[in-house]
């Protein structure tokens, strides 16, 4: 996977726990009980991980990167999901998975 550090990243945020839910075929990392990342794949089964961003920041996000699309199976508005097989540099989707979480903790 081009973003090798994902897993470790999110797992090792304050709080921050992990799970797999099977009916999803996705891993969810959650803090205080509330969801900041979910990692699975889309129908085409590419990969994705979708993150919480205020609306703002996901148009503007969504507006400058085409691997950058509204949440897959959530909420368009709130959710953004990333293709993790696209061209969203590190730095970009480390700032989003830490703007989720903080939302969240």
């Amino acid at each position: 996977m081009k973003y090798a550090w994902l897993d470790q990243y999110c797992s090792e945020k304050r709080g921050a726990t992990k799970d797999y839910k099977e009916e999803w075929k996705a891993t969810r990392y959650t803090v205080g009980g509330k969801m900041f990342a979910l990692q699975g794949s889309d129908n085409a089964n590419r990969p994705i991980i979708s993150l919480k961003l205020p609306p703002t920041d996901g148009d503007f996000l969504r507006g400058q990167y085409k691997d950058i699309t509204p949440g897959y199976y959530l909420n368009k508005i709130h959710w953004n999901s990333v293709y993790l097989d696209g061209s969203v540099p590190d730095d970009v989707l480390r700032g989003m998975i830490d703007k989720s979480y903080g939302l969240l903790f």
